[in-house]
């Protein structure tokens, strides 16, 4: 399987390219074109049990798409509904992925739900996080570019509406970003401190954030 990401790191677009036979599975609406002889499968990845958990847990499409080539290779083209970054992960072994982030990865890549635990109860981007095993491509999105941090022992603190995945080997808690004055007036609010060895993915920007300035401008019902 080749890939190219395009029109980094704004408007970000995957084209890979498919070999007679291969597949790659997407998030349910991710496609922006294909060649002719792809074909689309659509099916709940994990059966039905599978596919709620997904969807009611993880905010992930209850249907998984796989796009397979017949008749010579193919191409396809795939981007996240919102302007932002694509980034290829060789998986081999696990990643975890925050919600939202995932675009699309080999059918070989088992997709699961995995509890954050407590810690995350005050995260704002929920307490599950999408749990991808096996060996194959994986292709992330993020709002914003993305940002990879390589960690080698050392503690890195990240605003939580910033985490995009992160390897095994790395561990994180939640804390205020200063003191409780810090935390009601810096804007910050908490933070997500990891240690450990491994790869973080970041984006530059926050929805929450994005969110939070855009909604003052918008007009009111009564005006």
């Amino acid at each position: 399987m080749e890939h190219r990401i395009l029109y980094r790191p704004t408007y970000s677009l995957a084209e890979i390219r498919l070999e007679e036979g291969e597949a790659i599975q997407a998030e349910a609406g991710a496609m922006v074109y294909m060649s002719e002889n792809v074909k689309l499968e659509t099916k709940m990845k994990g059966g039905v049990l599978g596919a709620l958990k997904r969807t009611l847990l993880g905010g992930e499409s209850f249907f998984v798409n796989t796009y397979r080539a017949h008749g010579g290779d193919g191409t396809i083209g795939l981007a996240p509904p919102y302007q932002g970054d694509i980034t290829h992960h060789t998986l081999s072994g696990e990643l975890f992925v925050q919600s939202g982030s995932f675009l699309a990865c080999s059918p070989e890549v088992d997709i699961d739900i995995k509890w954050g635990g407590a810690k995350t109860f005050f995260g704002r981007e929920g307490l599950f996080l999408l749990k991808m095993k096996g060996e194959g491509s994986v292709f992330l999105s993020s709002f914003g570019a993305i940002h990879e941090v390589e960690l080698r022992g050392e503690s890195f603190v990240v605003d939580t509406g910033h985490i995009v995945a992160f390897t095994p080997g790395v561990d994180f808690s939640l804390r205020r970003a200063g003191g409780m004055k810090e935390a009601l007036l810096s804007g910050e609010g908490l933070v997500a401190e990891f240690s450990g060895h491994g790869k973080l993915y970041l984006q530059t920007r926050s929805v929450g954030s994005f969110m939070n300035w855009l909604l003052p401008l918008l007009p009111s019902r009564e005006g």
